[in-house]
């Protein structure tokens, strides 16, 4: 029985490095780093002072004076990046009823920025334990309701259809496209402006993940710290970003001739349901979202080209990943080369895995496998291909994406040329 396929023809990304899929994708083809010493607040109380920052002028991108006012730093990614997306795609919105386009939206943390410094004005920097509620912005409700961002986004791009956000930590990335993939196949709608956002540089998140030693300490070399898969490796550095995408069905795509990155062939999801942070190390949740992902692109393990992987540089998470991509591409695995982009642009938490899902597109675009930056001492353990400091030129028509997330979650997707052969 037939399917209707669905092509990502729209791409938009801000992340640290750059504004723009161009400015992003010449930081990763380059092998360079974006991160650096915090700047949005005073680190010195913390265990990690490194993140991942985006140089990000909302005036800039076109948002008006009361959006900047009524947005949350994560929000106005996602409003410039949708309306990023929709220019790239060339679709014409207005040809399409607007109960026909959707909208998903990934976030882990929600409007964190925002609620992090309304509450330091309500409580007067903390010395209140009774706040006063009439300090707070007009619009601190929308900073409380993640819902809202999938509001703005609809909003900015005329869509009236199905209107959804998926939080499910740092797959929501992941998760949120994989949603919009079926919202498309199943027919509930003709176009999805799909994506995920999150701006999590802040006090409170650098406090949590201090306390649970899963960022990193390292910050004399900031632009080093992110090493996944390096035997020196000690936990992640904080991002932040968002990337956005136009999902459409594939004839209906080539019909308008509109250019096709990629076809989103397989995607699956899984939880673990054993430890809210931990990892078992044979891979074997991950392994199993993997299977399902290839199983529903109709590919065989063989046919990966290149794996993005999810590479936070724990640990544990490089250790599990590893193991799953074994357990499923068996030889295979050894011959693929596998990347973590995050030593480049750090962790954005729920946002990152549809930044992954750019750059396995333009890893197609261009037959370039991005590197895994400061990746000098590999961990025995580890023991694939990482593509190590330096961008590697090779013809990628599939790509395999992957995330994991706190709470046990796990996905799986699959990237592929349209014009290969189903089997």
């Amino acid at each position: 029985m037939s399917r209707r396929r669905v092509v990502i023809t729209g791409i938009e990304v801000i992340a640290p490095g750059g504004v723009g899929k161009e400015k992003f994708w010449n930081l990763l083809s380059e092998g360079r780093t974006a991160t650096r010493g915090i700047t949005f607040f005073d680190p010195t109380p913390f265990r990690s002072r490194v993140a991942a920052e985006a140089d990000f002028d909302p005036y800039a991108h076109g948002l008006s004076p009361q959006q900047v006012r009524r947005l949350d730093r994560a929000a106005q990614f996602a409003v410039v990046a949708s309306r990023g997306a929709v220019a790239d795609s060339g679709i014409e919105l207005s040809a399409y009823a607007p109960h026909r386009i959707g909208v998903t939206v990934g976030s882990a943390v929600g409007a964190t920025m925002g609620l992090d410094e309304e509450y330091r004005v309500v409580s007067d920097g903390g010395r209140l334990d009774v706040v006063d509620h009439t300090y707070a912005v007009p619009h601190l409700y929308n900073h409380m309701m993640p819902s809202s961002f999938a509001t703005e986004v609809a909003w900015a791009v005329g869509a009236e259809g199905p209107s959804t956000v998926v939080s499910t930590g740092c797959t929501s990335g992941i998760d949120s496209v994989g949603y919009a993939v079926e919202l498309v196949r199943e027919g509930s709608a003709d176009v999805v402006i799909a994506g995920s956002s999150d701006a999590p540089i802040s006090p409170i998140t650098m406090a949590c993940f201090d306390a649970i030693k899963a960022t990193t300490p390292r910050y004399d070399e900031p632009e080093r710290a992110s090493r996944p898969f390096d035997a020196t490796r000690n936990g992640f550095v904080l991002g932040e970003g968002t990337a956005f995408f136009v999902l459409e069905e594939l004839e209906s795509a080539r019909k308008r001739g509109a250019h096709i990155y990629a076809e989103i062939a397989g995607y699956a999801t899984r939880s673990n349901a054993y430890h809210m942070t931990g990892l078992r190390p044979d891979g074997l949740e991950m392994a199993e979202a993997i299977e399902r992902a290839l199983d529903e692109a109709r590919m065989n393990g063989d046919a990966i080209d290149y794996i993005n992987a999810h590479g936070s540089g724990t640990k544990q998470n490089d250790r599990h990943e590893t193991a799953a991509f074994k357990r499923t591409l068996g030889d295979h695995a050894y011959r693929t080369p596998v990347s973590s982009i995050k030593s480049m642009v750090g962790h954005s938490l729920g946002a990152i895995g549809s930044i992954e899902i750019a750059a396995s597109a333009l890893a197609m675009e261009y037959d370039v496998v991005p590197p895994t930056a400061n990746l000098h001492t590999p961990d025995p353990e580890c023991d694939l291909d990482y593509v190590p400091v330096t961008a590697r030129d090779q013809v990628v028509d599939a790509v395999l994406t992957v995330g994991s997330g706190f709470g046990g979650f796990q996905s799986a997707m699959v990237l592929a040329n349209p014009e290969r052969s189903l089997v």
